[in-house]
Order: structure tokens, then sequence, then C-alpha cells
């Protein structure tokens, strides 16, 4: 499981570094401040960062052979996943973040591809029998 974990926390570090590396700093600064602007804004942003740092903890708690560390990884992806469907398709406010898109079917194939690393991981936490047989026995 420790593989698991590390490649949870690599993908949220990856992630953040290929943000600021396409934003730079300024543009860093100015999504932040562009994201606090309404508290409905400031709510998902918040929300979004609660999300990250939940799965870093599973990522941790997994190390110590938690299976609820595992139920609550994917109740997170589930909750990110549909959140950017949503907001993409425009049913979630705000369009900030969201995926554009010309088509439902572009948007969802732009999803899965963003959401590609985190399925591998709960693949590998969910489907080889020595991961269920290791939580079993924790």
């Amino acid at each position: 499981m420790q593989v698991a974990a590390l490649a949870i926390i690599l993908i949220r570090a990856l992630d953040l570094l290929m943000i600021f590396n396409l934003l730079g700093l300024h543009g860093a600064e100015a999504f932040i401040q562009r994201s606090v602007q309404t508290w409905t804004l400031t709510l998902v942003f918040l929300a979004s960062l609660v999300l990250v740092f939940i799965q870093i903890w599973c990522a941790f708690s997994l190390v110590k052979g938690r299976n609820l560390a595992r139920w609550v990884y994917l109740l997170t992806q589930v909750i990110g996943a549909g959140y950017l469907w949503a907001a993409s398709l425009g049913y979630g406010y705000p369009e900030l973040f969201s995926i554009a898109g010309e088509s439902k079917q572009e948007i969802l194939r732009s999803l899965v591809m963003q959401k590609l690393p985190d399925i591998l991981v709960l693949l590998l936490l969910y489907v080889p029998a020595s991961s269920r047989r290791f939580f079993r026995l924790q």
C-alpha cells in the first residue's frame, strides 16, 4: 500500500507543480484572487483544498493499513469528478472550476484523462487480491 500512498502524494504534488508551471506565480495569485471574489467561489475553492488535504491524509492512513482511508479516497474522487462533470455541463456554479469542451463526450473524455492517475490508484487499492487481503488483515 506504500505504492498507492506514494502515488497519491506524488499526483497531488505534480498537480500543484503543473498549475504553477502553467500559470506562473502571478497567474496563480490572480487565480486565487478570482477564487475568493464571492462567497460561492470561496466555498468551492476552500472545499477543493479540503479535498486535497483529505486525500493526503488518506495516503498516510493507507500506509498504516486503515481500510477507511481507501473508502474515503474513493469518496473524494467521486465528489471531485461529480462536481467537475456537473460544473462543466453548466449545472454547477462557478464555471471557473470546470472543464472546457464543445460536447458532453469531449468534456467526459477530458475528465477521464484528468482523473486517469486517480483511477489507476483506485484500481491498485481495490482490484489486486493482495490489496484486499492486506486491508482485511489490518
